[in-house]
């Protein structure tokens, strides 16, 4: 039974992972749950039109894999019995770096690789079972409705898709409502139909083209890898390619390229491109393996961040999270695992409110909006300050600060040392899986390696130009 101290109905819109993860919190807190989602959540394991970005390479960071096991305990296993694949990202992974390959050793430190269908589709089949839990599919959001002292959101309006075609608008009350809706949010002008201030935006873009690919493993096949990282090295080269194990047996391709070579449908040009990466390690892979699906293309908007923790005036009982607030450019991985950061700070809020002598939810979105920038704001630098290297980098209205130079050019000398130091490497992973924080990277052993290799290259005679 829900713990209804908080209210009796709650409404996530969007049905994205950010909205499935939050719908599971509130279900602890609220007598019924209602998720609104435009589009129709299939019966089986299978992309929907409603992620777009579905069939490219997701890579689920520890710490987001960590929240969700936590959420819905023995997932894990459920991902392994549809046939993800466990990936030692020291030993498994030949990863190609600006400064040469990495050192290969066995870390512990796994990764499980997967379609990202195959994760919506058994959150979603997990909530389904929760008698609480209502999916309104085929459905959207037009409008927030406030309370008549206009001080509050107390529901919804929406629209949903009837058998005949045609649609009809409704009315959702609500004690609270989260917007989980991801980068198309009309919260923005939602807020501001009703007199409300629109939160300031900063969108940063490096005008990155994805393609994504599954290839069958050929027969026979041997390599002394499961995956492949051929890392991009802007501003000199600003292409890119993965190649990762999955389910049934099979590989899934993944390739950016920048503005204006951003990749296209055409499978020569794919390969072509490929096959000029520095190494020719996942041409050779690929280029005699049978495709499974065909070339799909994801045209990315780059990272956007909305500072509704900046409003001088919010509307209490309504919160926004995942990446209706925060989206990063997707080669960082990082998207999942923010949204997963983002709904367990909401689960820590409620969780302190429901412990009062008398429980509000007043305040909370003034207080949640603050911790989810302070969650925000470190994956944020390591993504634009990344993309600040690409030559067709937009937004960037301010160049960074010297601290952000120095973390900049610091975080390079730690990748060049994961070319031939395993505890570095393993530092680094633990950091870019969100297990431990950038301050891992500064400690005095990191710090010494880094001096010395830093005096190694000075010291090393120059070669006269010809």
């Amino acid at each position: 039974m829900a713990n209804s101290a908080l209210g009796h109905h709650a409404v996530v819109i969007g049905g994205s992972i950010a909205g499935l993860l939050t719908a599971r919190v509130l279900t602890d807190y609220f007598e019924q749950v209602t998720i609104i989602e435009r589009d129709r959540f299939p019966l089986q394991p299978q992309p929907r039109r409603g992620i777009p970005q579905g069939t490219q390479l997701h890579m689920l960071l520890s710490r987001g894999r960590q929240i969700i096991e936590d959420l819905f305990p023995g997932i894990e296993a459920e991902l392994i019995a549809q046939g993800a694949v466990a990936v030692d990202m020291g030993s498994d992974v030949k990863w190609l770096n600006p400064f040469g390959w990495n050192t290969r050793f066995p870390s512990g430190f796994t990764l499980l690789s997967f379609t990202r269908h195959i994760l919506d589709w058994l959150i979603y089949r997990r909530l389904a079972r929760v008698s609480h839990l209502h999916f309104l599919e085929e459905a959207y959001v037009t409008q927030l409705i406030s309370t008549p002292d206009g001080t509050s959101i107390a529901g919804v309006r929406f629209r949903q898709s009837q058998q005949n075609g045609e649609t009809q608008e409704q009315t959702l009350l609500a004690d609270l409502v989260v917007d989980a809706s991801g980068y198309s949010s009309q919260a923005p002008k939602w807020l501001k139909a009703l007199g409300y201030e629109m939160p300031k935006e900063t969108v940063i873009t490096a005008g990155m083209g994805y393609t994504g690919r599954i290839y069958e493993i050929p027969a026979g096949f041997q390599s002394d890898w499961k995956a492949v990282y051929l890392q991009a090295s802007p501003p000199e080269r600003t292409s890119m390619a993965v190649l990762f194990p999955i389910e049934n047996n099979c590989w899934i391709l993944g390739f950016c390229g920048t503005l204006p070579h951003r990749p296209s449908k055409d499978e020569a040009a794919l390969l072509e491109a490929i096959e000029h990466l520095p190494s020719p390690i996942i041409y050779n892979a690929i280029k005699h393996a049978k495709p499974s699906t065909p070339i799909e293309i994801y045209n990315s908007p780059g990272n956007r961040l909305c500072h509704y923790e900046t409003l001088k005036r919010q509307p209490e009982r309504f919160v926004v999270l995942g990446d209706a607030v925060c989206s990063f450019t997707p080669i960082y991985a990082q998207g999942m695992t923010v949204a997963a950061l983002g709904v367990k700070a909401l689960e820590a809020c409620l969780a302190k409110i429901a412990r009062q002598p008398s429980p509000s939810l007043t305040g909370l979105a003034k207080t949640f909006q603050k911790q989810l920038a302070k969650i925000n704001a470190e994956p944020w630098i390591t993504a634009t300050t990344q993309d600040a290297k690409y030559p067709t980098i937009q937004g960037m209205t301010k160049a960074h600060s010297v601290p952000e130079k120095l973390m900049g050019w610091y975080m390079n000398q730690v990748i060049h040392l994961t070319v031939r130091d395993p505890q570095t490497t393993l530092s680094f992973l633990q950091v870019l899986h969100m297990l431990k924080s950038t301050t891992t990277l500064f400690q005095p052993r990191i710090l010494l390696q880094v001096l010395k290799q830093v005096l190694a290259n000075q010291l090393k005679p120059h070669q006269p130009k010809t």
